[in-house]
């Protein structure tokens, strides 16, 4: 019996509606994709957790696939840095036959577990492996999940048919029964799309865990280009209800760093914000409650707290 992955869609063969009709069609089956990741919540919830807990502890977290799954796993790797700040040298991403740097991704390397060994060269124990396989037979992904199992890590892993052995192998299984494509067998569509969502999802909560979010931003986002900075300073006036001048003059004393600019901007001297930052894990909010009270806030942004 052929899979989910693999079977016809019973709707009408798309090459055989109207461009209007058929376009109403794919939109449609990208929205039933998305409804099929909402059964996987609370294995969505754990692996955040994991993911957060491992980062938290300075651990690893490498996301491995081939394919249309590479592409929905280096998304997510990618923005990791840049939205939440985490360190470049804890996040990894692995694709059968390499990332392609020039466009062209072939088929065949999927098949091919001659890459595992290198792909997990620095994972160890605790740390935390994301492997991804729409089918959830893919051997590269399966070789990954089995070695990174033998080394100790947790293993993520995401699939979109059920009872596979990618599922089967990992120690947080989760399934997106995405149904059948539009396009048989052309799993960047419904499964890639899940594959998005539950990935975006994953690393959003898991940010959030780690305090990179708070009352809705992204307060530890790196600005290295212009509309970050302009970012970062909206984050840091907003947060600590002071002027787009004063923000970005915090923001120059904690040299880029959001966090610490927001409770600089609070009036909270640069010395005790780090501590503060320190001691409560990075976490805005009970930093904030430790803000002095009337006083002026532009009064500690000279401090250098020396």
């Amino acid at each position: 019996m052929l899979p989910v992955t693999e079977k016809l869609s019973a709707n009408t063969p798309i090459d055989a509606l109207s461009a209007f009709d058929a376009c109403a069609v794919l939109i449609d089956g990208q929205r039933k994709a998305i409804a099929a990741v909402a059964a996987a919540g609370p294995q969505l919830t754990k692996a955040a957790d994991i993911m957060a807990e491992a980062l938290r502890a300075g651990r690893s977290l490498t996301y491995v696939a081939a394919g249309s799954s590479g592409l929905m796993a280096l998304a997510d790797c990618s923005e990791l840095a840049g939205t939440f700040g985490i360190s470049q040298d804890l996040i990894h991403i692995f694709m059968a036959g390499g990332v392609p740097v020039d466009g062209c991704m072939p088929g065949d390397t999927e098949d091919s577990t001659a890459e595992v060994d290198a792909a997990l060269a620095h994972v160890g124990v605790c740390d935390v492996v994301i492997a991804l396989s729409a089918s959830g037979t893919t051997p590269y992904a399966l070789g990954v999940a089995r070695t990174a199992k033998i080394k100790g890590a947790t293993v993520i892993g995401v699939a979109n048919n059920p009872d596979t052995e990618l599922l089967n192998i990992a120690d947080i299984p989760i399934c997106l029964e995405t149904p059948s494509e539009i396009i048989a067998g052309s799993t960047r569509l419904g499964a890639g799309t899940a594959q998005k969502v539950a990935l975006n999802t994953m690393s959003s909560m898991m940010g959030i865990a780690l305090g990179h979010v708070y009352k809705g931003q992204m307060v530890n986002v790196v600005a290295d280009n212009i509309k970050l900075k302009k970012r970062a300073a909206n984050i840091v006036a907003q947060i600590s209800d002071t002027s787009i001048a004063t923000a970005q003059s915090a923001l120059g004393l904690a040299d880029g760093n959001t966090k610490l600019a927001i409770l600089i901007g609070s009036g909270i001297g640069k010395a005790q914000a780090e501590a503060l930052l320190l001691q409560h894990a990075g976490h805005l909010g009970p930093c904030l409650q430790e803000r002095p009270r009337n006083h002026e806030k532009s009064s500690n942004m000279g401090e250098r707290d020396d």
